[in-house]
């Protein structure tokens, strides 16, 4: 089978590769389509995130989905010929936090495209079938690939608590920042703002559903959120841009007794937050890692119409032309990028 394969970084290599065999609680998932994640593009290149390093050649992509070719002899829900979501990470289902129900905070879980583990740019994937969920025909395989940004997004939201009638400022118009809207809405949010520095992005914020945006580099974050409140602030923040200031914004803006849920990734590890304002606000300030229990949602979601993620795929290139592919999302004003692997 065909793989693209990171030898270093910005060098996509192809190789030819032995079809793997799915082990007995196992399928092998011809893939379909994958979609390109900011940690990819990361890993592509600077060759690391944090303490994650690209020590030996790796297979990046773990936004997938595709369709069942073979099943190992104890797998009884998945079926040859049905078209899956993957979803990426497989804990150990044994330590304290499985045990919880907290799997996504495994420390033994397994990645897709975290080192050592492949990911999906390549032809065929052999991944435990109890973490591949079977698609609607409605439900398209490359809608089925962004489960997963649409579950960091679920996830996002959960953290924040939104609720019924909340006001939920989204700082950041990527990929999760635009999905953790639709999640929000879903959640019951009667008002959603949403930040960028980009004006395309903000367009396509509003023409997916945000009641207003707000560009900070063009005007005052803060001031703009409390002329939309009442200066009451809102009830939620949802943080997906890692940008500095629109991490230290998130106690200004929300109101007391508020939430706050943090996704992006700083530059540095390290913001200042005013921890008076978060003792005197009352504040839920909570990290968002990943998701967990979400898939099945997110499935759900897609199947009933009341998500859209195909609406912010700005293009589709084949596997052949992954650099090219990589190269383009350079482009700020663009959100996700796809790949075509299979038919």
């Amino acid at each position: 089978m065909r793989s693209a394969v990171l030898t270093e970084p910005e060098t996509f290599e192809f190789e030819e590769r032995p079809r793997p065999e799915p082990g007995p609680t196992d399928v092998l998932v011809a893939v379909g389509r994958v979609g390109i994640c900011g940690s990819d593009v990361h890993y592509y290149r600077h060759g690391r995130i944090g303490d994650f390093v690209v020590e030996n050649p790796l297979v990046l992509g773990h936004e997938s989905a595709g369709e069942v070719v073979a099943v190992g002899a104890d797998v009884e829900d998945v079926a040859v010929g049905d078209r899956v979501a993957l979803e990426p990470g497989v804990p150990c289902l044994d330590c304290d936090a499985c045990r919880r129900g907290e799997y996504n905070l495994c420390p033994d879980v397994r990645f897709m495209a975290t080192p050592p583990i492949d990911g999906a740019f390549t032809e065929y994937v052999a991944w435990p079938a109890e973490f591949a969920y079977p698609l609607p025909e409605n439900v398209s395989t490359r809608a089925g690939a962004l489960c997963e940004p649409l579950s960091v997004g679920l996830h996002a939201a959960r953290r924040g608590n939104v609720d019924v009638g909340d006001t939920v400022l989204i700082t950041g118009g990527g990929p999760i920042g635009m999905l953790a809207m639709e999640a929000a809405r879903v959640a019951g949010a009667s008002e959603i703002i949403l930040s960028d520095v980009v004006p395309e992005k903000l367009e396509r914020a509003r023409a997916r559903g945000a009641d207003a945006t707000v560009d900070p580099s063009q005007e005052d974050l803060v001031e703009r959120v409390a002329e939309l409140t009442s200066a009451d602030g809102v009830d939620v923040v949802i943080e997906a841009s890692g940008a500095d200031t629109a991490i230290r914004s998130t106690t200004e803006v929300v109101r007391r007794g508020g939430s706050i849920a943090l996704v992006g990734l700083a530059g540095e590890g390290e913001i200042p937050l005013d921890t008076h304002d978060i003792i005197n606000d009352e504040l839920d300030v909570h990290g968002s890692f990943r998701f967990r229990n979400t898939y099945p949602a997110a499935i759900d979601l897609l199947a009933s119409g009341d998500v859209d993620v195909e609406g912010i795929i700005d293009f589709e290139m084949p596997l052949s032309e992954l650099t090219a592919a990589f190269e383009r999302t350079d482009d700020p004003s663009l959100v996700k990028g796809m790949v075509t692997v299979g038919d």
